[in-house]
């Protein structure tokens, strides 16, 4: 009687449709798909922050490349990164967990660094190997080059925060 209709006689071939690929799909992936949407809209604030940062520090100091612009990037990046952990821990992965703050924070804290070596390595290689292109201000192309950089150290960072940091949420 499990397939029970209203109306509907039972027979021996009646069968319960399985649910849409679909609805199968968004139940599997639906939860990461709004996790991963929390991490993005965390991120956009981090990067708000990353570039106010560094072009504060631009503008003050009048570097916008070569190997001077890394200790401004990397104040710019860790700035945004301390946000980007507390935004995290408490909203995109839900994690309340307490007595491993530390511990959890310095996980947290290599995985960012290598993120951060990503994101360090890709602002100074495109800055100081790859002329502006398309008429950009050195400025402009520093920008240009810290959007790309934010790039891949996102999909690094993601990876490592849902597998290594806060396992399981």
């Amino acid at each position: 009687m499990d397939n029970f209709q209203p109306g509907v006689q039972p027979s021996a071939t009646t069968t319960t449709n399985p649910a849409p690929m679909n609805q199968t799909l968004w139940q599997k992936y639906g939860p990461l798909a709004f996790q991963f949407l929390r991490f993005g809209v965390v991120g956009v604030l981090n990067t708000g922050i990353d570039f106010a940062i560094l072009n504060i520090l631009s503008a003050v100091t009048n570097i916008t490349g070569g190997a001077r612009i890394i200790p401004l990037k990397a104040v710019a990046f860790l700035a945004a990164n301390i946000n980007s952990y507390l935004l995290n821990k408490h909203w995109t992965f839900k994690d309340n967990t307490s007595g491993e703050g530390a511990k959890k924070f310095s996980i947290y804290l290599g995985v960012s660094v290598v993120g951060m070596l990503i994101n360090l390595g890709t602002v100074y290689t495109i800055t100081t190997y790859i002329d502006p292109v398309f008429g950009l201000s050195e400025t402009l192309w520093l920008n240009a080059a810290n959007l790309v950089a934010t790039g891949l150290s996102l999909v690094w960072n993601f990876v490592g925060y849902k597998l290594v940091v806060f396992r399981g949420r």
